[in-house]
Order: C-alpha cells, then structure tokens, then sequence
C-alpha cells in the first residue's frame, strides 16, 4: 500500500468533511478511483502517484495492519460510512452500528481497512454482523476492543453518533457456501475477540438455515454448528446472550461451549450450562470432527491458533479444512 496522503474536502449537506485517503491504496489498479457518499454523490480521487511494491512495503508509513494483510484479497472499492449506532458489548469492548452504501457487499467473516479522517494509521477490524442484517439494514457491525492503537483508542475516546469514516472491505477467511454446495458441520474456535468472524459466520450460517427451511430445503444445505469459545471471565464473552438463544431456538443445529480461564465472580445461572472451567481441550474438539464434514474456522491469538491447529491435524483433520485468521 503506498501511503502518500491527500487530504480531501466533501461537501456533505453544507458541511465540510475532511478526510485523508491513502493515495497508493490500489497497488495494481487505475490511477483515480470513485467513492460514493450519500450526500454528495460520486467523488473522485485522483493519486498523487504510483509507487512499485519495493517501495511500498519499506515505506515508514505502513502500519501494522497493512503490512500484516498486504497479500490478502481487498475490494478496489472504498465507501463513506457513518457511524449510527454505539453500544458497550463489555467493559473493553465497544460495538459499532454503520451505515454503508449500497453496494457494499461482504462475506460472512471478512474484515475492513478502517480509516478515520484525522487519525493516519489504518484499522483493521472483522465484522460481526452478517450479510444478511446489510441486506436486511443496510448496515454493519465491529466490536472493537480498546487499545493504543490508534484507530481503536479513537473508537472509544472519539468516536461518536453522525462520525464520518471510510470502509474497504478485504480478507480470505470467510464462509459463503452456494446452494449446490454439500452440506458441511462448522466447528468454529475463538479466543477474546477473535470471536468478530466467528459470530458473523455463525450469524450467517442462521440465517441461511432460515432460508432453506423456508424453501423446504431446495436452498442451501447447512449442517450443524459448534462453538468453542474462550475467555478471560464470562464479563469479555461478547454476543453470548444471542449465541445462548441461536442454541435454543435451534437445539439441533447449534450448540456452544463457553471456556473461561480466570473467572473469580460467580457464574450468572443462565450461562451455567454453557460454561465450562479451564482451556479448551483436544476432548472437546474431537468430539466434533468429522474429518469428511467438518470444517473449522480458528480466530484468535496466535499461540492459540497455531496449538489448536495442530491438535485438528492430529485428530486427522485435513489442514485444507483448518481456516486460521491470526491478527495480533
């Protein structure tokens, strides 16, 4: 990514919105590229420059996320969004409701380059939502904890309701099956936040039961789900209200163990049933690979990552059915 900077003025309803766009931000693609926003319409950018890819990896402009996703898959396209919705999901973790243009379109479990007019570094952050609730709302979701970094710090220091910022979509961990697509039992694996792709998958994975279920099974073949998922205490596990109800209402098809580690409260008594003491452990897993339908998705930190990796292969599952996003 070259990082040449062009600060830029929209126009938006009277008001004068500045925003920074990193000039070099298609490596191989045209030298000026559109952005939508919806009050001003189209807008074009043009680069100040192009650079080749030397100079852009030892650029001292790169950040941590850009240099960790440089040869991940991203969308040419870069949206205008706001900011409408903010909520607490924990004592560290806030929750973004954004509204996006139209054509935005992701996949369940990819993430987006973040960026802030003001702030120089780029975020990377997984969404939580699924793209049903973008069909549905228009809109997705982050759940961003707090950090130095400075695109989190402005999340929760900053950031508020009508916040201009700019989204690019990008990743290759992602679960899109087609309706011709045989059906598959998801053993999903996270550890603090890397649960954001997780739930987007598992949220995904809901609403296309709902749709074959509609169907009467002409749709999309979806087998069952299983959660593992691990945290400090039960106060840092994020979406266990909704993914305790996806269990519920569809006993059959989803289930979920919630692993804590240094819990000194006591348990609240409607998560008792899902909670268990300690790591998650090679017992667990194995009850839940099969190695010809299982397929596993793994976020978190990557000590975890790479130990939970290798105790899927030891249980024989191929390491083509091991997805792994490792981010910090």
């Amino acid at each position: 990514m070259c990082l040449i900077w062009v600060s830029s003025v929209l126009t938006d309803r009277g008001r004068k919105v500045v925003m920074n766009i990193p000039s070099g931000f298609m490596c191989n693609a045209a030298r000026s590229f559109t952005l939508w926003s919806p009050a001003a319409g189209r807008l074009c950018w043009r680069p100040l420059g192009a650079g080749s890819t030397s100079r852009m990896m030892s650029s001292k402009r790169q950040t941590d996320h850009l240099e960790r996703t440089v040869g991940n898959y991203r969308q040419d396209a870069l949206y205008p969004a706001e900011i409408c919705g903010m909520v607490s999901e924990s004592e560290t973790v806030k929750r973004l409701r954004i509204v996006v243009h139209p054509d935005f379109t992701f996949k369940a479990g990819q993430w987006v380059d973040f960026f802030i007019p003001g702030v120089e570094k780029v975020g990377g952050f997984s969404m939580c939502s699924s793209p049903g609730l973008l069909q549905r709302e228009g809109v997705v979701e982050l759940a961003i904890k707090n950090a130095k970094h400075p695109p989190a710090h402005w999340v929760h220091t900053v950031c508020a309701l009508g916040s201009q910022v700019a989204l690019r979509v990008g990743g290759d961990f992602f679960f899109d099956p087609s309706p011709s697509d045989p059906a598959v039992d998801l053993l999903l694996v996270a550890g603090g936040v890397g649960i954001n792709p997780l739930y987007s998958i598992l949220s995904h994975t809901s609403d296309l039961l709902h749709l074959s279920q509609a169907s009467g099974g002409r749709d999309y073949k979806i087998g069952s789900a299983h959660l593992c998922y691990s945290a400090k205490n039960t106060e840092e596990l994020l979406f266990k209200n909704s993914i305790i109800q996806s269990c519920q209402q569809l006993p059959d098809k989803f289930s979920c163990n919630f692993h804590i580690t240094q819990q000194r409260a006591e348990v609240d008594q409607h998560l008792r049933p899902f909670v268990k003491s300690g790591r998650i452990t090679p017992m667990e897993l194995q009850a839940h690979v099969n190695p010809q339908r299982t397929l596993c998705y793994v976020c978190g930190p990557p000590p975890m990552t790479e130990a939970i990796s290798k105790t899927l292969k030891d249980l024989g599952l191929p390491k083509d059915r091991i997805l792994f996003e490792k981010w910090w």
